[in-house]
């Protein structure tokens, strides 16, 4: 896994967060304007310090073992609005400006493919 103690995370904010066994934190992406869920992505330390940073969201892939900016590949940019802490400070949300498709299937979301139950109208 990626290196914690290479982090420039700011201390204070480092020792809020309650992190998985592993070491990450599950980041939300939320559409800034719409409030639209586009997908659920994981942070360690070093990426949300990228994240706060750069403007840019930047994950800690689980199956590459490594960082990912989101959008360097594909082209579909977020851009970072804002970044806030739950209550717990076991998640982040993240609202974005997504540039095209969140999904790496190419949907707009993660979310709208496999809808397990809908309200009835």
């Amino acid at each position: 896994m990626s290196s914690m103690s290479t982090s420039s995370l700011d201390p204070a904010i480092a020792a809020r967060l309650k992190r998985s066994a592993d070491g990450l934190i599950p980041a939300i992406a939320q559409q800034y304007d719409t409030g639209e869920v586009l997908m659920l992505g994981w942070m360690d330390d070093e990426a949300l310090h990228r994240t706060l940073t750069t403007g840019r969201c930047t994950y800690w892939s689980r199956s590459r073992q490594e960082y990912w900016v989101k959008g360097d590949t594909s082209g579909h940019f977020q851009h970072v609005k804002s970044v806030a802490l739950d209550c717990d400070a076991d998640t982040v949300l993240v609202k974005v400006d997504q540039v095209g498709a969140a999904c790496h299937t190419g949907a707009r979301t993660c979310f709208d493919a496999d809808v397990l139950l809908r309200a009835a109208d």
